[in-house]
């Protein structure tokens, strides 16, 4: 069995479910601390987070991820048991096994091969793992960034290991993500029976014009980089279940998801434009997951699309579609940020998997992007 396999096998093993840990970053913390790195767990709240570093220089290569998992769901769905992780026809089994654990084996195996063969390596390398990814993301990587600001540290170089890769390994490298905000509604009406609407205000008549406005709005065309910022109502709600009532209040939860040619704020300022036209009584509530990011051609995107090309014979695309990640997070303090990881299709999936094979390249691609950076 190889390395890369044993590791990605041993994190699957821990039950990590969002914000728990489970011991990850302790088995991590130990292979790394042999290796010559200043292990600094930084726990905030209930999340558990860990920096290594290993070197003093510049420039700093940073690889970034999360030990934690979501919730696997009814185990009688799975195949195998999701914590159980079990290896048949060539495919590694198990929650975290594409997202991200197996990313975090193959890196730790090439950071292990690396040193290994270039201990006086250029620059400095370091980690950063969180347990608060996949969920609330406020006490996990933004606290470490903030830490790490306030005494001067800065990540030059960052590889963040979510699974990027959508029909074959290394086919695409997320080099950016878009803004994600989010908005909660209440339109306020008055409560009354269905067979007296003089006596009462629908807020569901009243909203649903605005409602189909913002949806059909055009926000931005996107860029050479994003697509178009996107509005998507997620959540609807009103009334008390009986069909005799008119609703006293409306409830919508929506996102959207923006390119660099909006900001937080120009979505904010359009959106209470165009309720307000409407003539609305409401109130709304703002919470900006991230802004979005990008990383251009450089040191970091070139060295990861040759160490792919070399691995795998195959030229990656670039994108930046997709959910968030803790790259937000990174980005802002000035760093070049990629990500770059297995398969994406069965992340957050009963039966979640991801190819032996896979994380063998991805371990070798990983190594690659050390050599061409720090050796």
């Amino acid at each position: 069995m190889s390395e890369t396999l044993e590791l990605a096998q041993e994190l699957v093993r821990r039950p990590s479910v969002t914000p728990e840990d489970a011991g990850c970053q302790e088995l991590l913390a130990e292979r790394l601390a042999t290796l010559g790195f200043r292990i600094e767990p930084m726990p905030f709240g209930e999340v558990k987070n860990l920096w290594a570093r290993r070197g003093n220089e510049a420039p700093l290569f940073c690889f970034a991820g999360h030990t934690d998992v979501v919730p696997p769901g009814p185990e009688e769905a799975w195949r195998f048991p999701p914590f159980q992780p079990t290896v048949r026809d060539g495919m590694l089994h198990g929650r975290g096994s594409a997202d991200m654990k197996g990313s975090i084996a193959a890196m730790l195996t090439a950071t292990e091969r690396f040193l290994a063969n270039h201990a006086d390596h250029r620059g400095s390398l370091a980690w950063l793992i969180t347990s608060d990814e996949e969920g609330e993301a406020v006490d996990g990587t933004v606290k470490v960034v903030e830490t790490l600001q306030a005494r001067g540290e800065k990540i030059d170089w960052c590889l963040v290991g979510e699974p990027s890769s959508s029909q074959r390994l290394g086919d695409t490298i997320k080099n950016g993500r878009r803004g994600s905000l989010n908005g909660r509604l209440r339109v306020k009406g008055i409560q009354g029976h269905v067979a007296y609407p003089h006596l009462a205000r629908n807020p569901v008549h009243q909203a649903l014009p605005a409602l189909a406005e913002l949806a059909a709005a055009e926000w931005d065309r996107g860029n050479e980089f994003f697509p178009p910022t996107s509005f998507q109502i997620s959540n609807i709600h009103a009334g008390t279940g009986a069909t005799n009532v008119i609703p006293g209040e409306l409830e919508v939860v929506f996102n959207f998801r923006f390119s660099t040619e909006n900001t937080a704020e120009s979505l904010q300022q359009r959106t209470e434009e165009i309720l307000g036209r409407h003539g609305l009584e409401y109130e709304l509530e703002w919470s900006l997951s991230g802004n979005p990011f990008l990383t251009a051609a450089g040191e970091l995107v070139d060295a990861a699309r040759e160490a792919v090309l070399a691995t795998t014979g195959r030229e990656p695309e670039l994108s930046t579609s997709g959910g968030t990640s803790d790259g937000r997070f990174i980005a802002p303090t000035g760093a070049q940020v990629i990500e770059l990881g297995p398969l994406n299709a069965t992340i957050h999936k009963v039966n979640e998997q991801v190819a032996v094979a896979d994380l063998e390249q991805l371990s070798e691609i990983y190594e690659r992007i050390l050599v061409r950076l720090l050796g």
